[in-house]
């Protein structure tokens, strides 16, 4: 699944190096057994292996990110990933240092179920709220790939 909008398909390159470097660490990696922590997969990108359980919707924030896309890939359980675009949120709180911005909820939104195997692409452009438990609070091992812009 790819999903854009046109302007943001063109204008970013999701075939590039850096993106195939990231989706061949993900295929060629055990990620079963991969301790959580952060890996070097090459220059501007570093895959982060993440445990963790997931919550309600209403507990999480919509963030985005400047400097870096992120390829957040589920090793194993599933979550509801909240989706939509950045343009006209609300910031509620900004952790610079972090490349991290959090918002107040938007009027409307969306969600992707993911589940184990499923990868989704988030640009800089793009929202998103992930932890989110899909139908109930589940233990989910997922790693989240940093390519840099």
């Amino acid at each position: 699944m790819f999903f854009a909008p046109l302007n943001l398909a063109t204008k970013y390159n999701y075939l590039d190096e850096k993106f195939q470097a990231a989706y061949k660490w993900l295929a060629e990696t055990d990620l079963g057994n991969t301790p959580v922590g952060s890996y070097p997969v090459c220059e501007g990108v570093t895959a982060n292996v993440q445990e963790y359980t997931t919550f309600p919707a209403s507990e999480g924030s919509f963030e985005t990110h400047d400097k870096f896309f992120d390829i957040q890939y589920v090793i194993s359980g599933k979550e509801q990933f909240g989706y939509c675009k950045r343009e006209g949120l609300v910031l509620k709180e900004e952790q610079p240092e972090n490349d991290l911005k959090f918002y107040q909820e938007p009027a409307l939104s969306g969600t992707v179920l993911l589940l184990p195997g499923d990868l989704i692409v988030v640009a800089p452009e793009d929202a998103h709220k992930p932890r989110c438990c899909a139908d109930g609070p589940e233990f989910v091992r997922k790693v989240v790939v940093k390519v840099k812009v």
